[in-house]
């Protein structure tokens, strides 16, 4: 039976407090509701997916499905007023006689595939299914402003989407809904439960990542949980990257050891063009002229760059007052003046190529602490440029991720560190073979944590 996923999105965000509406908010680069729209597509149960927006939006989402190629979208409709006005709107727009649809609110960005698989497997028992996740607070019921009674939270769940249902059936209910001269509904269960109440609605587990962007703050929530879970990269199969990496041309700034030494190694034997430069090889990245002038070089040999890494970064372990104006100066100019030339050199070869430059933070990045004052905030500062680039140079099909390895053995760390086992480090080979899947990967403003498991 075919599954339909049906993607609500036209709130007018009155509660997020913006003139535009939240699902069009940009997060990491991208607007929410293509987190959401990626996630049915790429999904291998959905068959199509339909929109339903505001009808001034309706263009806007329509360039996104050509421009990010979303082959399962067969529809961009007008919605309503009212979130039921949205549903009923799509439940008249599919053409078939029986199928699995699943309603979903756009501004729920971070669903995962298994939600979506048990919500479609629950269909086989039920015709109409709901997401739900505990209570875990204490509820209470008022009246005047004054308590009624508290619930035993026990038996309570707060609901998410998406809400799956045989289409006869959200279809018989939706028919006695619109004829009813009192419509009050909540959601689509809710129309189920109160005009067809002999029809049994089952439950799957939801997830807490699952949760609705409704007022302003939702965003730093939202962009936490991209920093710190990312959630699409996974072990990429090696036709895959022997066909993303082939014959392309890949500089990898910093590589003269550690990290960037195995990415330089693995991209090789995937049969990548690999072009490695440090301050031991003649290019120091905090020269701005000496960046361009190798980028310039090497495309005029390889008359391509598709990747551009920048590994490079030092790490010197004092509080303020010890560090001398001379190594402040290198921190920064290493660390976070280099990746500003790296960025601003590349652009130009990486539009042509429509490529990706990848950068570095420090899991250090997350929060500032003593010995680590210019260390920690120049990694910081890498995750706002990689978000804000990925922002500037998305119109020109750049893509601008970033890694951000937890403790990994390298030089660098051996010598601020000295000798740790090796089984609570991650090794430079984990942290590229993550840094290659990056690469094979068609995301752009994502912070990507390697963890030591």
């Amino acid at each position: 039976m075919k599954n339909i996923a049906v993607i609500l999105a036209s709130g007018s965000g009155k509660r997020f407090g913006s003139s535009t509406p939240k699902q069009f908010i940009k997060l990491a680069g991208k607007p929410v509701i293509q987190y959401t729209i990626e996630t049915f597509n790429n999904h291998k149960l959905i068959d199509e997916v339909v929109i339903v927006t505001i009808p001034e939006y309706i263009s806007k989402v329509e360039d996104m499905v050509l421009s990010e190629s979303f082959n399962k979208v067969t529809k961009v409709i007008n919605g309503g007023k009212e979130r039921f006005d949205s549903s009923w709107s799509a439940i008249q727009s599919i053409n078939e006689q029986e199928c699995n649809v699943l309603f979903h609110d756009s501004v729920r960005p971070f669903l995962d595939d298994r939600i979506i698989n048990e919500c479609i497997k629950e269909l086989n028992s039920y015709n109409a299914v709901d997401v739900v996740v505990a209570a875990n607070d204490t509820i209470v019921k008022i009246r005047n402003d004054e308590i009624m009674s508290i619930p035993n939270r026990q038996s309570l769940r707060r609901g998410q989407t998406p809400q799956a249902f045989k289409l006869s059936t959200i279809r018989n209910a939706y028919d006695l809904f619109m004829k009813d001269t009192d419509q009050i509904a909540s959601d689509d269960c809710g129309i189920v439960l109160k005009y067809l109440p002999n029809e049994p609605i089952g439950i799957v587990n939801g997830d807490e990542k699952n949760f609705k962007i409704t007022h302003s703050q939702d965003i730093f929530l939202a962009n936490s949980i991209l920093k710190y879970h990312y959630y699409g990269i996974k072990k990429t199969a090696s036709e895959k990257i022997e066909n993303t990496l082939t014959d392309k041309t890949i500089v990898i700034f910093g590589g003269s050891s550690g990290i960037g030494q195995a990415i330089l190694t693995l991209c090789r034997d995937y049969g990548a063009n690999v072009f490695q430069y440090s301050r031991s090889n003649g290019c120091d990245i905090s020269n701005y002229d000496e960046v361009e002038k190798t980028l310039e070089s090497l495309y005029e040999k390889e008359q391509s760059i598709d990747f551009v890494i920048n590994t490079a970064g030092i790490l010197i372990k004092k509080t303020l007052q010890q560090t001398s104006q001379e190594e402040i100066s290198s921190l920064i100019g290493i660390n976070y003046l280099g990746a500003l030339n790296v960025a601003k050199a590349s652009f130009k070869y990486l539009k042509k190529s429509q490529g990706m430059l990848i950068n570095y933070t420090s899991s250090s990045y997350t929060r500032g602490r003593a010995f680590y004052s210019i260390y920690s905030s120049t990694k910081a500062a890498i995750v706002n440029l990689t978000q804000a680039l990925s922002e500037e140079w998305h119109p020109f099909n750049i893509k601008v991720n970033c890694i951000n390895p937890e403790r990994t053995k390298t030089p660098m760390r051996t010598k601020n560190f000295g000798i740790e086992p090796d089984d609570t480090l991650l090794s430079p080979k984990q942290v590229a073979q993550y840094t290659i899947s990056t690469m094979c990967n068609d995301i752009t403003g994502q912070i990507i944590t390697v963890k030591k498991i």
